[in-house]
């Protein structure tokens, strides 16, 4: 490798650089949360000397993370945490513009995504940042010579949180990572506001369908399921919504759709996103009871929610009907059409959420990172919530940010709420 390709990374184009640092300063400006922590981390470095490694969606959002770590005093790398959620221009900008080394190209092989991984963990990081787990996972199975220098890391989302707490729960995770997506600050907002509109974004730019008077079916309700449920039925489609968690049914049956199991709802959606972070949640079963036309999207982490395999082999022939919109056709005569290759929609086939959501989300990586750095040798090999004190100092400055005032308890009321003895 030369000295010029350790120095970039890999990436699609560096001539693609001036448009991508445009588009990361337009994000910044949408992002004061995270402008006000990087100007604090140029005065005091809290991350100085430390090496870390970032798995993670490389968008313009992303890009002002990073340089917000490197500013703090981090020595940064950066990998794409799925095949076709790369901005090649971002990541030409990051590696060229920022002197961050980035290897990323959007829709790499599954090879060239797994050799960028085992790049970023060249670095031999004392830190990493993840966005799915894909990198502690290989770091644990492939990589264990560099566990002695790891002293934690931090998750961005609901699959990878999933993932560690079940390493945690069989000994196999050996150090401390902060669940970042668990932040109320990250899953009430970037979860539902984000992936609600970015979702629905990804679904408009791939097919430029009319949603309104669509039967559109969401599959899980969590707070990702529920943003795309509201923002398909502020746009006048029929919402169903399918469930496995009778909690989470009773909400969605409450706050007005429809739900049923989705061997029923196969034969009524013409739009389908699924969203649960499990897999087989779309199958051959409901392939062949599906309507001619039907829309399928995953906006789950993982491309094994729609069970793709088994469409190929229902399928007699395959193509491409719009750009990242997979044709098949059914044995039948049926179509069925699949957007991005079952992968995350709303960077698949559109950039992702906002950058004022992503405020938020990046915000709590940065203090998180920070926290790590301080705190990690009093943690275990664990996954962590991001501390209550950070959460809402976020919150807070989000709230400055956009201009809105709250109210603050009174002594008396902090007294009240502190004691039991008053009573009726």
């Amino acid at each position: 490798m030369s000295t010029t390709e350790r120095l970039t990374g890999d990436v699609k184009d560096l001539a693609l650089a001036e448009r991508g640092k445009r588009k990361i300063e337009w994000a910044n400006q949408q992002m004061p949360v995270l402008q006000l922590i990087r100007k604090r981390f140029i005065k005091e470095q809290p991350l100085e000397g430390l090496r870390l490694s970032a798995c993670l969606h490389v968008t313009s959002e992303t890009a002002n993370l990073a340089i917000t770590l490197r500013d703090g005093g981090a020595d940064v790398v950066v990998c794409g945490s799925n095949p076709l959620s790369t901005q090649d221009e971002v990541a030409a900008s990051l590696a060229k513009d920022y002197g961050i080394p980035t290897y990323a190209i959007k829709g790499e092989d599954n090879a060239t995504y797994y050799s960028h991984i085992a790049a970023a963990l060249d670095h031999k990081p004392h830190m990493t940042m993840d966005d799915g787990a894909d990198l502690v996972t290989t770091l644990l199975t492939k990589r264990t010579d560099l566990l002695p220098g790891v002293i934690g890391g931090t998750e961005e989302t609901t699959t990878g949180v999933i993932r560690l707490r079940a390493m945690a729960k069989d000994g196999t995770l050996k150090f401390p990572v902060i669940a970042v997506n668990d932040a109320m600050t990250k899953h009430f907002f970037d979860n539902r506001y984000g992936t609600g509109q970015s979702t629905i974004d990804g679904i408009l730019r791939a097919t430029n369908l009319l949603l309104a008077g669509l039967k559109l079916v969401v599959s899980g309700y969590g707070w990702c399921g529920r943003g795309v449920a509201m923002r398909a039925k502020g746009l006048g489609a029929d919402v169903i919504v399918t469930e496995v968690d009778p909690t989470r049914a009773l909400e969605a049956t409450m706050d007005g759709f429809r739900v049923m199991p989705m061997r029923e709802a196969a034969k009524l959606g013409d739009v389908f996103v699924t969203v649960t972070g499990n897999k087989g949640v779309l199958t051959g079963e409901h392939f062949q009871l599906m309507k001619d036309g039907a829309v399928l999207a995953n906006s789950g982490h993982f491309n094994v929610e729609i069970d793709l395999p088994a469409l190929e082999k229902l399928s007699t022939a395959k193509r491409e009907a719009r750009p990242l919109v997979e044709e098949f056709q059914l044995k039948d005569g049926r179509k069925i059409f699949v957007l991005g290759e079952g992968r995350l929609v709303n960077l698949a086939t559109a950039e992702g959420h906002p950058a004022s959501v992503m405020d938020m989300s990046f915000a709590n990586q940065a203090l998180s990172a920070e926290y790590m750095a301080h705190h990690h040798k009093e943690m275990k090999a664990q996954v962590y919530s991001v501390p209550e004190h950070l959460d809402k100092q976020i919150a807070r400055l989000k709230l400055e940010s956009m201009g809105v005032q709250i109210d603050k308890l009174t002594t008396e009321q902090e007294h009240y709420l502190a004691s039991w003895q008053e009573g009726t």
